[in-house]
């Protein structure tokens, strides 16, 4: 009797114990859990900023399209690429990826079963991208609604269709790594360069590129946007695009607003800040300002320009002619000094943009016109219209040779062929 006694006395002490340790456990879920939404939440939130930065919606939206579903194709010179739908749907987009997943395909360029990526997706740049940063853009991926969309595959030329090629292309050109920061440098510089380096993918423009498709260097010394047909200029060069001799400020207000006094981005430069620079807070874009600058800090900004040591009668004739279309189409706006108006249409006289080696973007200015980008501080740009449907490729060629050597400016002057070659290269 005592014996079974005690064996109740016993077992009732052990279920009060695990009944307090099931209180208790219960207690501490109910605690846990509304503090890891909330991380979760955070996390979503700041990867909503990251996803901004790296302009994803951008390349992972098509015309018209759900935003992140994918299926924007980019022409390239090795095939059609098309972007994969990222929202988490299950069966067509990434609703089956872990956080791990995701980190190896930004850092290692691999899909989520090992499959080598085309570095048209920039792995090359993002494998620079924090794990940090990397996990909270997985997170607000993960916090959209799923679009279920297949979008059509890739469609690569023979022989770079040919998978073994790309991982002797990989060997070649490709290493994981990490941004290490500079400690010489500021805090501000460090940040500048992480987001300028890693998730801003500029190199993946503004480089030039080998027959492979691989960036020369990272230096940001500008190059010919592959299936653009628009030039990307320098920025580590004051006689294209670097900012040496610009004050913080101006080289901020430009990343953000599209326009300054002295500046104007068109083109794609202008897709990017309407799309993504925009949205950066006052300490990132100030931060890519100051790395930005000292891209180009102690280099003389005089452009050297070309030289002609005898005007012929027939060269004075083609920018007599050229003198005379910019008076009928171009002087309106751009004022017969070549000065424009500040803030509204920018000046030709003294724009390196205009002197650069490379006259793409001025060809692509006069056929295609185009607008500085919409933004919250400048919500209704002025605009040049296209003069592609009133211009011969004579006459475009004609006028551009004459901005290129008008009021001080010198640089080469441009032929119809290089017109015709250069058409087509849309925003």
């Amino acid at each position: 009797m005592r014996h079974l006694t005690m064996t109740f006395i016993i077992s009732s002490w052990v279920c009060i114990a695990l009944l307090w340790g099931c209180i208790v456990f219960a207690a501490d879920t109910a605690t846990d859990e509304p503090k890891h939404a909330i991380e979760k939440q955070q996390a979503a939130v700041y990867g909503a900023y990251l996803i901004r930065v790296g302009n994803c919606m951008g390349c992972h939206t098509t015309k018209g399209g759900q935003p992140f579903a994918g299926g924007r194709r980019l022409s390239t010179s090795f095939g059609i690429f098309v972007t994969p739908n990222i929202t988490p749907d299950k069966a067509t987009g990434i609703g089956l990826w872990s956080e791990e997943d995701f980190w190896q395909a930004l850092h290692q360029g691999k899909s989520r079963d090992g499959r080598l990526l085309y570095p048209a997706f920039p792995y090359t740049e993002y494998t620079k991208v924090t794990r940090e940063d990397a996990n909270a853009m997985f997170a607000y991926l993960q916090s959209l609604p799923p679009v279920s969309q297949s979008n059509p595959p890739n469609d690569i030329f023979f022989p770079y269709n040919f998978k073994p090629l790309l991982a002797i292309w990989r060997a070649l050109y490709f290493k994981a790594s990490s941004y290490e920061p500079d400690q010489s440098q500021s805090e501000a510089w460090n940040r500048g360069a992480y987001l300028t380096q890693g998730l801003g993918h500029c190199n993946a423009c503004h480089s030039t590129r080998n027959v492979l498709g691989a960036s020369q260097d990272d230096a940001l010394t500008g190059g010919q946007i592959m299936g653009m047909n628009w030039y990307a200029p320098s920025l580590s060069s004051q006689l294209e695009a670097g900012v040496g001799d610009w004050a913080i400020e101006e080289i901020a207000a430009l990343l953000t607003t599209g326009i300054t006094q002295r500046a104007v981005a068109s083109g794609s430069m202008a897709t990017v800040i309407r799309q993504s620079l925009q949205y950066l807070s006052q300490a990132d874009v100030h931060a890519m300002a100051v790395y930005l600058k000292s891209l180009t800090a102690n280099e003389s900004g005089n452009v050297p320009g070309v030289s002609f040591s005898v005007m012929s009668g027939n060269l004075r004739r083609h920018l007599d002619l050229g003198g005379q279309l910019y008076e009928e189409y171009c002087q309106t706006c751009h004022g017969a000094d070549g000065k424009g108006a500040s803030g509204i249409y920018p000046a030709l006289a003294g724009n390196r943009s205009v002197m650069m080696k490379s006259p793409i973007n001025a060809i692509h200015s006069v056929l295609n016109g185009g607008y500085s980008p919409t933004t919250a501080a400048n919500p209704k740009p002025y605009g040049m219209p296209p003069f592609q449907q009133i211009l011969r490729n004579e006459e475009v060629a004609l006028v551009v040779s004459y901005i290129r050597n008008a009021w001080g400016n010198r640089a080469s002057l441009v032929t119809a062929l290089d017109v015709d070659r250069n058409k087509g290269g849309g925003y």
